[in-house]
């Protein structure tokens, strides 16, 4: 039994439900879940759900949080309250993956400036780090308007995470560093994978 959190449109629910798995995917936003429904069937359910809230406490044997859908809380505190929940989600001894990047590579490779033009639409985009999050603001452009979008997540490292973990009641067993499963490295890896195990 899986809970995938901040399962956005679903495309790692479905997939786990095609390798055998009962899947329940959870996610804020409204608009994501009702696009993912559509892969819905009698072991994959989606639901608009806050992840800071326990969805069914001690049910599940993996909950995952993918693709860096961790950081964007307003309030600190709201990033440990959704780890206590994630964990409490969790049957003894289950397991939470988490994949995020790995800030210390992105914030050394962060590319400041770049515009795009794709079919006469121009995106201008900036990224900068303030010592605490790491900001993306989008500029759209066309023949017939101008939009602003801006990204900002917290700039967690594995330090942050050990203590989001412990504090929750769990243990990191695992560190990967890409999708190939290779050994962590802060300097040089392209994700921060952690696989934790419920105390």
């Amino acid at each position: 039994k899986i809970l995938d959190v901040a399962c956005g449109k679903g495309r790692h629910a479905k997939y786990f439900n095609e390798i055998g798995n009962e899947v329940i995917g959870i996610d804020l936003s409204y608009n994501s879940i009702e696009f993912a429904k559509k892969y819905s069937n009698d072991k994959l359910k989606f639901f608009v759900h806050d992840m800071r809230s326990v969805f069914k406490e001690y049910h599940f044997d993996l909950v995952t949080n993918l693709f860096t859908s961790f950081g964007y809380f307003k309030d600190i505190n709201d990033e440990q309250i959704a780890f206590t929940s994630m964990s409490n989600n969790l049957k003894k001894e289950g397991f939470l993956l988490i994949d995020f990047m790995n800030v210390k590579k992105v914030i050394n490779s962060l590319v400041e400036f770049e515009t795009k033009e794709i079919d006469d639409v121009r995106f201008t985009i900036k990224r900068k780090y303030n010592g605490c999050h790491i900001i993306k603001k989008i500029k759209i452009e066309d023949q017939k308007a101008i939009l602003n979008f801006e990204e900002k997540v917290r700039a967690l490292t594995l330090y942050d995470f050990n203590l989001l973990i412990e504090r929750a009641n769990m243990k990191i067993i695992n560190l990967f560093g890409n999708y190939a499963l290779n050994e962590f490295n802060a300097q040089n890896s392209d994700r921060l994978i952690i696989l934790a195990q419920k105390k």
